[in-house]
């Protein structure tokens, strides 16, 4: 059969990413989520052959996909015409999973595509799997099963995941997994990969409080937020650590700044960022520092964050770009901290604008930040209608929240690219 792409080019492709996790809690995959465009953003309205094939020609074809996937592999959804077509056999075996989706019939046709795709070096994964004796000869072939624990709890599956892990060598994903006690049962299961955003949500303990060692970073977290700020004062506290001194240079030599030269102070540093880049900087290193114990993916999502609500602020109001940034920055702050938002901001010497977005629990604001973070919340969970929504309100072309979006990404990826080891 001819392998067919659709290349028209009337409409958009809007692309999000949710991140695989292992049991270390290290990125292994990312899923992409893509619709359409503004015409055809509800995902019911989509179809997903032409979705795909459109994801295929405007970015495999155009600078690829590793933008969105920091160079993971890129979990792929494909309907069952996509697969008859040959769709998949277009994309770098090395670097895309393929992700047959729930609805796709396991039919004898199908069944060749996936033995052709297999002998030839692509891995497959079954979406939303709910067994059936039809499904029995693909699991030959299939190297990722995922099971939608919301849809079928993980107490309904138990057995046919111990049965599986005893007679097959296929990696198990829990997927939509919302809860740290959802996480501990599935990994108690023997599931090996893991989805979903039970990682951003905190494990409330009351008592636990910021450790003495981030200290210094608090005060300098406040020196920058004053309205007059001592930049003798920055210095003295920066130069206290060297890990951080080591950070800050290596963030201003990165090659994000035009330099003619290499910086070599902690002074030709402070002077050369000026004062919006020195606050994001510093609300950086403290998120970072105190998410040491949790999945590097959550720092890079309020990285993300953060500089999507500076990017979409920009255009609206320049002039509280400072505070967009940190409110992105700070909006996974008590999954961080296992600590209740509202005694963070008590602790922190935060700006009103930003306490009142963080504390906005029922998304009822208003606000031009508060719509940015939500409309890029929304990204991150592929609710398109939801993220134009907050667009239409915004008054941003989708298309620009999309760039956003994308800018946002590299961005993180580069300043993690920047790391130190660890500080003390």
């Amino acid at each position: 059969m001819e392998t067919h792409l659709d290349t028209g080019s009337t409409m958009n492709v809007f692309i999000a990413r949710q991140a695989i996790l292992n049991r270390k809690k290290q990125v292994s995959a990312y899923e992409l989520f893509f619709r359409e465009g503004q015409v055809n953003a509800y995902p019911e309205n989509t179809n997903h052959h032409v979705a795909t094939s459109k994801l295929i020609g405007r970015t495999y074809f155009n600078k690829g996909i590793k933008p969105f996937t920091s160079g993971k592999r890129a979990l792929i959804n494909f309907s069952e015409e996509s697969l008859l077509k040959r769709l998949p056999f277009l994309l770098p075996k090395d670097e895309i999973l393929i992700e047959i989706l729930e609805d796709v019939k396991p039919s004898d046709e199908v069944f060749s595509v996936c033995q052709e795709l297999v002998k030839s070096g692509y891995s497959i994964a079954l979406d939303d799997f709910v067994y059936k004796p039809e499904w029995k000869r693909f699991l030959t072939v299939v190297r990722v099963i995922k099971f939608d624990i919301q849809q079928t709890s993980l107490n309904e599956i138990e057995s046919l995941v111990s049965e599986l892990l005893t007679k097959t060598r296929i990696k198990l994903l829990a997927e939509k997994v919302e809860t740290h006690a959802e996480y501990k049962q599935a990994v108690g299961m023997g599931f090996h990969l893991f989805q979903g955003y039970y990682f951003c949500k905190p494990e409330m303990k009351q008592s636990q409080e910021v450790e003495s060692t981030h200290l210094l970073l608090v005060m300098l977290l406040n020196e920058v937020n004053k309205k007059n700020i001592k930049y003798s004062k920055i210095i003295s506290l920066l130069e206290k650590d060297c890990g951080l001194v080591y950070k800050l240079l290596c963030y201003v030599n990165s090659g994000i700044f035009p330099l003619k030269g290499k910086i070599t102070s902690v002074k030709q540093a402070i002077t050369y960022m000026g004062e919006l880049q020195l606050k994001e900087l510093i609300s950086l290193f403290f998120t970072a520092v105190l998410a040491q114990d949790k999945p590097p993916e959550l720092i890079q999502i309020c990285a993300t964050r953060a500089k999507f609500c500076e990017l979409v602020i920009n255009d609206l109001a320049p002039a509280i770009c400072d505070q967009a940034f940190m409110t992105g920055m700070f909006s996974l702050i008590d999954a961080i901290l296992d600590i209740p938002m509202q005694d963070i901001t008590i602790r922190l010497s935060l700006d009103e604008v930003i306490c009142e977005t963080l504390l906005d629990d029922d998304d009822v604001s208003q606000t031009p930040i508060s719509m940015a973070l939500r409309t890029i919340r929304h990204l991150e969970n592929g609710s398109w209608h939801l993220s134009e929504r907050e667009a239409l309100k915004l008054r941003i072309p989708i298309e620009t929240v999309n760039q956003y979006y994308q800018q946002s990404i590299e961005w993180a990826e580069h300043i993690e690219d920047c790391d130190a080891p660890q500080m003390n």
